[in-house]
């Protein structure tokens, strides 16, 4: 066998162990440890999965956690925190690009808009994206599109299943222009609908603007 061969062999293996290094570090299970489970840790606490001490250390507790998050938001219930349920607590797994993390959040913003605002005109497609986004830039809540949506309680269309359904064309085109800063409703930060809600606390806020069949409100 020519030098030259080995070499290129010796360059593949190489190669295809930094990828399985790579792969490996995306993924964090009973045992890991370090400044990304904490991050995990910080998000499901914030969000009511985990009553534990955010100490870096990914125990029993923690894996508890993650499969409750799981099991709310139709993720594979294994306990383990891997590239979708990351992507799912709005964290980066280090190996995304600006443009892939662009693009998941521009999906994730359209299914929630789809799921919520089927039957709804254009703009109030457009003003359920923009209500997401606020709440993004907001100090109140998440700074994710992912956390956002995720947030426990958060949206009716997560908990029932209807976010997992793939997003309509016209949804599609009104979480483009909700992402890239339009905002029919001035800053609403809430939605609802008067017709179905009996969220108290929802009922009770003064409407700013209706758009359709929502309510608005900052």
């Amino acid at each position: 066998m020519g030098v030259a061969v080995v070499f290129v062999i010796m360059c593949v293996v190489a190669l295809s162990d930094a990828f399985s290094v790579s792969s490996k570090a995306a993924v964090w299970r009973q045992g890991s440890s370090g400044q990304t489970v904490r991050t995990i840790q910080t998000k499901l606490k914030g969000w009511g999965y985990y009553d534990g001490a955010v100490d870096g250390i990914y125990g029993s507790e923690t894996t508890a956690a993650v499969r409750r998050f799981q099991r709310k938001n139709g993720l594979q219930v294994d306990g383990i925190t891997g590239p979708e349920t990351l992507a799912a607590l709005g964290i980066s797994s280090g190996g995304s690009s600006g443009t892939t993390n662009r693009e998941a959040e521009l999906e994730m913003l359209a299914r929630i808009i789809s799921a919520e605002g089927r039957g709804e005109p254009y703009m109030g497609q457009v003003a359920i994206g923009a209500v997401v986004m606020n709440r993004v830039r907001s100090a109140s809540f998440p700074n994710t599109v992912a956390g956002v949506i995720y947030q426990r309680g958060a949206f009716d269309a997560v908990a029932d299943g209807q976010f997992y359904s793939p997003a309509t064309a016209s949804s599609i085109r009104a979480a483009r222009e909700a992402y890239n800063g339009a905002d029919p409703t001035g800053g609403c930060l809430y939605y609802y609908n008067p017709k179905t809600s009996t969220n108290q606390y929802m009922l009770s806020k003064p409407v700013y603007l209706s758009i359709g069949e929502h309510n608005f409100c900052r």
